[in-house]
């Protein structure tokens, strides 16, 4: 597709000519515009099965196939990332010393994949072997999902460090007071950006577990998603250890406060120590979409994360401690007590540290049983987000409404909002060289114009622009490709010129070499 809408950018300014060894040339009059750049994902759940795998004890070849149609989808769509659940409930969809394998994968937990594969290291490549980031999704707290089915394993914390873990309602869930309870989870994060070529991490809405009222035991999350304000005295959350043992250390705060700060500790440390260990990978998280009640905007209610999650999200936004921030702004444009718009406008306020602001949409809401989104309302949401320069990008809840097709909603996206491929938003404050140019060899074929692509350095993807008199189309390539061929157009016909540039793994453009031309 030509390069139009929103994307359409202006053109950057003309460079100065410079002929490479090989005969390209950098910069020109004629040099395309400024690459299109929107963060494009989905979450893949792997807990209870939602996205993948679709069910239990599917043996690896099936899995495998899965995840493919999966990948190959967001990549037909082009989306640029995909979100997977790597850590459900204190276990593992990758191969792990620290925790046990998922029974998602096998139904039974503890169990590895048969025949024996990593699913991390397969999703990882698979991902960038079509030019897809892939950002690791962990759980933070949550020790046992009420669906579970399989006994715990013998290394699972519940087992290996009972006095860690509290039993809440229907959930077993790792006490963030227990100091035991967030070095495992950091010790296991930073397991992962060591061992794994991943983009970036990722962390959800689940700190302290949802309330649920204390008769009968049921989980409240739902009634926060609704807005309902609590009606029934609520379970308050079995911490009481932890709680009088910070107590007798000296500990000032109240109970509240000091739930805050046990997750704040949390959340610095693993911003800290991902980017110790890998300056590149990109920290996200992905709170409850509505903030602080004594901070809200007029005529937003509902549910207070602050008050009941322990999550301060302000705080860490304004403490830069993430990289991007996916606010779960779960409702409607025309829902007034949690507008989109509105809630939108409150999370880009919040942000004075200039972190990138992505929202989770609600797309698996297409075709629900009740509270039915149509698909022109994530159309609507797109179109906002794209109407708010502080806002770069966006999350779809989850990959099985796209690849279900739910009331067109993937087709829709495809041949609007996501006509022509798009860039992730660069990250500056982690690193803002420009990456070496990559060597390119350009010959007309029958047809198109062929390239042969030898990468440069820290090149993650190539960025390919062909132009075709006043338009422009536009193209992103993996690195590890070595051949691309730029097929004729039906409708615009040969391309006059190809230039070519490279991104790095944080999203910085090289200058762009022009390496062909029409005779």
């Amino acid at each position: 597709m030509a390069i139009s809408g929103f994307l359409g950018a202006c053109s950057t300014p003309t460079t100065q000519h410079a002929t490479l060894p090989d005969g390209s040339i950098i910069g020109g009059s004629d040099t395309p515009p400024a690459a299109p750049r929107e963060f494009r994902a989905a979450w893949v759940s792997t807990v209870a099965n939602i996205d993948w795998p679709s069910k239990q004890n599917l043996n690896a070849s099936q899995q495998q196939a899965e995840a493919i149609a999966i990948l190959d989808r967001a990549k037909l769509m082009n989306m640029n990332a995909i979100v997977l659940q790597v850590r459900p409930s204190a276990d593992a969809i990758y191969a792990s010393t620290i925790e046990p394998w998922s029974e998602y994968l096998t139904g039974t937990q503890g169990k590895a994949p048969q025949p024996w594969y990593d699913p991390l290291k397969f999703w990882v490549t698979e991902a960038h072997a079509r030019g897809l980031e892939l950002h690791a999704w962990f759980n933070p707290y949550r020790a046992r999902h009420d669906g579970a089915r399989s006994p715990a394993a013998s290394n699972h914390i519940t087992r290996s460090n009972p006095a860690a873990v509290k039993r809440y309602g229907k959930y077993m869930w790792m006490d963030p007071g227990e100091e035991a309870a967030s070095k495992q989870t950091l010790d296991v994060i930073l397991d992962v950006v060591r061992r794994y070529d991943i983009d970036g991490v990722h962390i959800d809405d689940y700190f302290y577990p949802y309330p649920i009222e204390a008769t009968p035991a049921v989980a409240g999350n739902q009634a926060a998603l609704d807005g309902k304000p609590a009606t029934k005295a609520e379970l308050d959350f079995p911490d009481t250890p932890s709680w009088e043992r910070y107590l007798a250390g000296g500990g000032k705060l109240d109970r509240a406060s000091w739930r805050r700060q046990n997750v704040d500790h949390l959340i610095e440390d693993m911003y800290k120590g991902i980017h110790r260990e890998k300056s590149w990978v990109r920290f996200g998280i992905s709170p409850f979409g509505l903030g602080r009640p004594d901070r809200r905007p007029p005529g937003i209610n509902g549910f207070s994360q602050y008050d009941k999650l322990y999550a301060d999200a302000e705080l860490w936004l304004q403490k830069g401690w993430l990289d991007y921030f996916t606010p779960q702004l779960y409702w409607a444009r025309s829902q007034k007590g949690q507008s989109y718009d509105v809630l939108l406008d409150y999370w880009i306020g919040q942000n004075t540290m200039g972190r990138h602001i992505w929202p989770g949409l609600f797309t698996s809401r297409i075709g629900a049983p009740t509270k039915d989104y149509q698909p022109q309302e994530i159309l609507d949401q797109i179109s906002v987000t794209r109407s708010r320069p502080q806002a770069g990008g966006h999350v779809h809840f989850s990959m099985v409404a796209l690849m279900q097709n739910r009331k067109g909603i993937g087709d829709q996206l495809r041949t609007q909002s996501y006509a022509s491929p798009a860039l992730v938003p660069a990250t500056p404050w982690l690193g803002s060289d420009k990456p070496g140019l990559p060597t390119v060899k350009a010959t007309r074929v029958a047809r198109g114009v062929a390239l042969k692509l030898t990468a440069g350095k820290a090149n993650a993807l190539y960025t390919v622009w062909e132009r075709h008199g006043n338009e422009w189309k536009f193209h992103v390539v993996p690195a590890s490709k070595v051949d691309w061929t730029l097929a004729d157009d039906g409708r615009l016909g040969p391309a006059d010129a190809v230039f070519v540039g490279a991104v790095d793994r944080l999203g910085n453009e090289s200058d762009r070499i022009r390496v062909w031309s029409k005779q």
